[in-house]
């Protein structure tokens, strides 16, 4: 299962995204919901960094991407806010492939 968790400190100020949503190399769906996922998460982080200019802190590893902005603009905010509206309708959709966790 992949999990998303947004981190908040007042509005979302990055993600951790980790684990895969298929089950074995003949899954896929959950090819097809990780490729889903891997894609809105670096368009994300790609407008963050490229296009609006906000300075992040950026890792990806195996079936892990963190993504955290210290001081996000309001546009990084809509763009984070953003994803994790495509996140959280794909959970809805994929409930036992995806799973929403909002920090506090």
């Amino acid at each position: 299962m992949t999990r998303v968790k947004f981190l908040k400190d007042g509005s979302i100020v990055g993600f951790e995204i980790f684990g895969h949503s298929s089950c074995d190399e003949n899954d896929f769906e959950g090819k097809i919901v990780c490729s889903a996922v891997s894609s809105a998460a670096y368009m994300a982080a790609n407008t963050i960094i490229e296009i609006i200019g906000d300075k992040c802190f950026a890792t990806i590893d195996d079936a892990k991407m963190l993504v955290t902005v210290d001081a996000p603009c309001k546009e990084t905010v809509a763009v984070l806010n953003g994803l994790k509206l495509h996140l959280t309708e794909l959970s809805k959709q994929y409930s036992k492939r995806i799973r929403i966790i909002t920090e506090v």
